[in-house]
């Protein structure tokens, strides 16, 4: 999907996307985050997580630079000693290449609003 009909970049660096958590853990910050009902997840970012080799995906909660809640798409591994789905990060996996050596993180959703269906019967 392109940044015309879906904005922004999917790719984040693994330092940004703590940092967005972090926000997202802080009341303070997450007081000022717009409200949030539901998330658009581009097919993008679906298909480069499931483009790994793992066995599920994990989504996390962050607050965005532009104050937006979000969700990060990360692929995980089952360790079958421990029986944890560990958390994996690819290095640069596909579009960002200006984003460098770092590990990357999936921007998985567009809040909504503004991007929600004020039709659909969910917002009812």
């Amino acid at each position: 999907m392109t940044e015309e009909k879906f904005p922004g970049k999917i790719e984040i660096t693994l330092p940004t996307a703590q940092e967005w958590v972090k926000k997202f853990k802080e009341p303070k910050e997450k007081a000022k985050s717009k409200k949030v009902d539901a998330y658009l997840i581009p097919l993008e970012s679906l298909q480069m997580v499931m483009n790994q080799q793992i066995d599920a995906v994990r989504a996390y909660k962050g607050i965005n630079t532009a104050g937006e809640e979000t969700l990060m798409l990360v692929g995980t591994v089952l360790n079958a000693k421990t029986g944890i789905f560990e958390d994996v990060f690819p290095e640069n996996a596909g579009v960002a290449k200006t984003l460098g050596d770092e590990p990357i993180v999936f921007d998985g959703g567009r809040p909504c609003p503004p991007f929600g269906d004020p039709e659909s019967p969910m917002n009812n």
